[in-house]
């Protein structure tokens, strides 16, 4: 076997040792910060810079199945028959990139360097929607793919989709912008409307869109029911159909509902 035919099963070896060894990263980070073993816990720093479109403490339970799904994928994408798939070879770099990027937003964000936080997250989105947008591409070869890699993805970039709001929000209360009163409730209003505009468009537009809607309409729920501002109360309703009636006509006028639902 020649060195030019084994590069590239040395290239999948490493990329997938590095997206184990990053899935267990990204979750060792969040344990410690959650817990305050690394500066603030996120909820602490959130509450100190508060604003209309700040969740309820229980809506971020959600990374525990975004971390367990990730962790479930970078275990299915070591296996030995999985390793040389080109699908993981087109993702694979872009997750590992992500848990790089979650785990500096956790870390930057728990310091109180809220607009590091926000460049962090930000770039998350974006790693986030190119490994959407190439799932879209194929579809999944098994229902193990479409619940660990597929409905972890969608789910992930659904709550991150809304995270980035809520995290911009914060941004601008840390530059000075007003947290409370009309100006900052009419902002989140305006915010969370267009939010959800966009990713009624990704469920109208993109596959395994339950995963994404779920995730969407659990963030506008745990906005919404965190005692804002009446305004901000019918702007998370409003998300709420929004997205769910989008879903709907999604899986309803599909030519596959199956992939379309799950990937």
């Amino acid at each position: 076997m020649t060195v030019t035919s084994q590069r590239p099963a040395l290239v999948d070896l490493v990329r997938t040792i590095v997206v184990v060894l990053l899935a267990v990263l990204q979750i060792v980070v969040s344990a410690l910060a959650g817990t305050g073993g690394v500066g603030e816990p996120i909820g602490v720093v959130a509450r100190d810079y508060a604003t209309p479109l700040l969740a309820a403490g229980w809506a971020f339970a959600i990374w525990a199945p975004i971390y367990a799904g990730f962790l479930a994928y970078a275990v299915y994408q070591a296996l030995p028959g999985q390793r040389g798939r080109q699908i993981h070879r087109e993702i694979g770099w872009w997750l590992a990139v992500s848990a790089v990027l979650n785990a500096g937003w956790v870390l930057s964000f728990g310091a109180g360097w809220l607009p590091l936080a926000e460049l962090m997250i930000l770039a998350l989105l974006v790693a986030l929607a190119v490994v959407f947008g190439r799932l879209t591409r194929q579809p999944a070869e098994s229902v193990l793919e479409r619940v660990v890699l597929r409905g972890t993805v969608a789910l992930y970039t659904g709550w991150v989709s809304f995270a980035t709001a809520l995290g911009t929000a914060a941004t601008g209360v840390w530059v000075g912008l007003p947290g409370t009163g009309a100006l900052a409730a009419i902002a989140a209003v305006v915010v969370l409307l267009a939010v959800a505009v966009i990713a009624s468009w990704v469920v109208l537009s993109g596959t395994a869109v339950v995963g994404y809607a779920f995730a969407a309409v659990w963030a506008a729920a745990g906005i919404a029911l965190n005692d804002p501002p009446a305004g901000v109360v019918v702007a998370g309703a409003i998300a709420i159909v929004v997205v769910i009636a989008a879903t709907t006509r999604r899986l309803t006028t599909a030519g596959n509902p199956m992939r379309a639902a799950w990937g």
